[in-house]
C-alpha cells in the first residue's frame, strides 16, 4: 500500500500548489532537449521521418536516462530520499491545478466583459487562433482543451506510473520510483508531440513518428477517461445518459484517434456541441462536430466542464489502483 499513499502524496501536492514558475520544471527540460535533438537533425539534412524517428528514439532514452539516473542516485542515499525524489517527479508529471487554474482565468476574465483579454487568456491554452472568437468560441476553446488535457495532464501520466510500477523488481527500484520513470515516459512522448507533431509544412514526415506514438500511448487512457467522465457527470447529477449516447456515437469524430472520447463524454453531459471550424497556421480547418447544439455555451461551461474533469480524473485514480491492488504487489 506504500504505492498508493506515496502516489496520493503526489497528486496532492499538484492539487494544492500546481507547477510554481519560479523553478525549473523537468518537462520544460524535456522540451529544450526536444528543440535541440530536433536542430542537430536539422542540421545534419535529417528533416524528414529519418530525423523525426531519431528525435523521438533520443528524447525518450535520455528522458528515461536522466530519471533512472536521478532515481538510482536518491536509492543509494536511501529509501526516504528515494521515495521524495520520486514523489516530485510524478507530481511534476500532472497538471490538474493549472489546467483549472488557466481555464478559470479564461472564465474571470470572460465574466468582466473583457473579450479581448479572454482571447489572449484562451491563446495560452489552445493552439488555434484565438484573435476573432466570439464569447461562444471563447468557451468552446475552454471546454474542449479542459476535456482533452484531463488525459494528457491527469490521467495518461497517472496510468503509466501505475504501470511502470510493476517493474521494480526488474528496475531494482521501488514501486514509486518505477511509477516516476512512467511518468516521465509519458511526458516525453506527449511533450513530442506538442512540439513537433503537428501537420504542417514543417512538421507532417518529421512529427509523423511523435505523433503516432503518442496515438498509442494516449489509446486505453482515453476511454478509460471519456467512461470515467459518464460516471462522474451521474455524480454531479448532470445529463449521464447524454453522456453515455453522444461518447459513444462521437468518440471519433476527431483527426486524433482519442481526443473526441472525453470531449464526446463532457459534451454529452453538458448538453452543448464542440468541435466546428477552427483556424490554425492562418488556415480554416473544419473539425467534426460532437455532440448536439441544445442550447448555446455559456461561461459557466467552463466551471462545470472543471468539476467533470476533476470527478473523472478521481474516478480514474481508484479504478487503476483498485485494479493494481488487485493484480500487483506494491510494498
Amino acid at each position: 500500500m506504500t504505492f498508493v499513499y506515496f502516489l496520493a502524496i503526489a497528486i496532492s501536492l499538484d492539487l494544492l500548489i500546481g507547477d510554481p514558475s519560479w523553478y525549473p520544471h523537468p518537462v520544460r527540460g524535456v522540451g529544450w532537449l526536444i528543440g535541440r535533438l530536433e536542430t542537430i537533425c536539422r542540421f545534419l539534412g535529417l528533416t524528414g521521418r529519418v530525423g523525426g524517428g531519431c528525435t523521438v528514439f533520443f528524447v525518450v532514452a535520455l528522458t528515461l536516462a536522466v530519471i533512472l539516473g536521478v532515481l538510482s542516485i536518491a536509492s543509494l542515499v536511501g529509501p526516504v530520499v528515494e521515495a521524495i525524489a520520486a514523489i516530485f517527479i510524478v507530481y511534476t508529471a500532472i497538471a490538474c491545478r493549472d489546467l483549472i487554474r488557466h481555464s478559470l482565468s479564461v472564465y474571470r476574465v470572460i465574466r468582466e466583459n473583457s473579450l479581448e483579454q479572454a482571447r489572449k487568456e484562451v491563446a495560452k491554452i489552445v493552439g488555434r487562433d484565438t484573435s476573432a472568437l466570439s464569447e461562444e468560441d471563447v468557451a468552446r476553446a475552454c471546454v474542449e482543451t479542459v476535456a482533452e488535457n484531463m488525459v494528457d495532464g491527469i490521467t495518461a501520466p497517472l496510468f503509466f506510473a501505475v504501470v511502470f510500477s510493476f517493474f521494480s523488481p526488474v528496475l531494482s527500484l521501488s514501486p514509486i520510483a518505477c511509477g516516476a520513470v512512467g511518468a516521465y515516459f509519458y511526458k516525453s512522448i506527449n511533450t513530442m508531440d506538442s512540439m513537433i507533431g503537428y501537420k504542417n509544412e514543417r512538421y507532417l514526415e518529421f512529427g509523423r513518428y511523435a505523433a503516432k506514438i503518442d496515438d498509442i500511448v494516449n489509446f486505453i487512457p482515453a476511454r478509460l477517461s471519456g467512461l470515467c467522465l459518464i460516471a462522474a457527470s451521474f455524480m454531479l447529477r448532470l445529463n449521464y445518459r447524454d453522456s453515455a449516447r453522444i461518447f459513444f456515437r462521437d468518440r471519433l469524430n476527431h483527426a486524433s484517434p482519442n481526443a473526441a472520447h472525453p470531449e464526446a463524454a463532457v459534451a454529452g453531459a453538458l448538453g452543448v456541441r464542440l468541435g466546428g471550424a477552427n483556424v490554425y497556421f492562418d488556415k480554416i480547418v473544419e473539425k467534426p462536430f460532437i455532440g448536439e447544439k441544445t442550447r448555446t455555451l455559456t461561461p459557466e461551461d467552463i466551471k462545470t466542464a472543471n468539476r467533470l474533469v476533476v470527478g473523472g480524473s478521481a474516478i480514474f485514480v481508484m479504478i487503476i489502483i483498485g485494479c493494481g491492488l488487485a493484480f500487483g504487489q506494491w510494498g
